[in-house]
């Protein structure tokens, strides 16, 4: 595909502020590494992300937890969730400016906001359908209800809580990058570069930003696998890995 790009912008003779080659973007790419930009606002970044990602997942695991053991939280919450989820959250950013300016708790908190909702569908989801033959055993085996909670309803959850916690890091990464392009006032990260490079018409220095992004992003993913794996080996057993 790369090979193919480069060829074909080569030969078409297009002009790099449309369509730079990748070679092109690797230079640029190696020039920003060089004078540390990428660095500082991929560091930036990152602390964003990993800041409302931390309060999004214990918040919403502990809610979700909490849905799925009460039915009464449940039948609280539940319709607070489904009026709100389906919300653009990106839309809230404006309203989140207005309330708390263009600092770092603006951006953490629509951090956190975006990935709390799958989070907390995710775990509740998982809580609530916990095999009943499971449950059913462990009763007949003696557990109380607070072993079976946290000893069988729990575990089986946790593949539901993993799928929400990918699903809430994905609209995250997101969130932060377009929280940073609009109304940033700190001038840092990698959603400022993108909008900065984007408004001198540096399409090259553009391309190596989501160069950036998507490694980091598929990175990010592999970690979250990795980690998957080490807390709670049985789901992949079960998944034939």
């Amino acid at each position: 595909v790369l090979l193919a790009w480069e060829l074909f912008v080569r030969w078409r003779g297009i002009a790099p502020i449309y369509l730079p080659p990748p070679s092109t973007i690797l230079v640029y790419l190696f020039r920003m590494i060089g004078n540390g930009s990428i660095e500082y606002n991929l560091g930036v970044t990152l602390l964003r992300i990993f800041a409302g990602f931390a309060i999004a997942a214990l918040t919403g695991v502990t809610l979700g937890v909490l849905m799925g053991m009460s039915r009464l939280i449940a039948r609280i919450v539940d319709p607070w969730i489904a009026a709100l989820y389906p919300l653009p959250k990106i839309a809230l950013i404006p309203l989140l400016v207005i309330w708390l300016g263009t600092g770092e708790v603006y951006k953490i908190v629509i951090s956190a906001v975006t990935a709390f909702f799958p989070i907390v569908i995710s775990t509740y989801a998982g809580i609530r359908q916990t095999d009943r033959g499971l449950i059913k055993a462990a009763e007949d085996l003696g557990a109380s209800r607070r072993q079976i909670q946290l000893k069988v309803v729990i575990p089986a959850a946790i593949p539901s809580i993993f799928a929400g916690l990918h699903l809430g890091m994905g609209v995250t990464v997101i969130l932060i990058v377009a929280a940073e392009m609009i109304g940033s006032s700190s001038q840092s990260g990698m959603g400022f570069l993108l909008i900065q490079s984007g408004q001198v018409m540096e399409t090259e220095k553009v391309f190596a930003s989501l160069v950036v992004l998507a490694i980091v992003g598929a990175l990010i993913i592999k970690l979250q696998q990795w980690i998957d794996r080490k807390v709670a080996p049985w789901t992949a057993f079960r998944d034939g890995q």
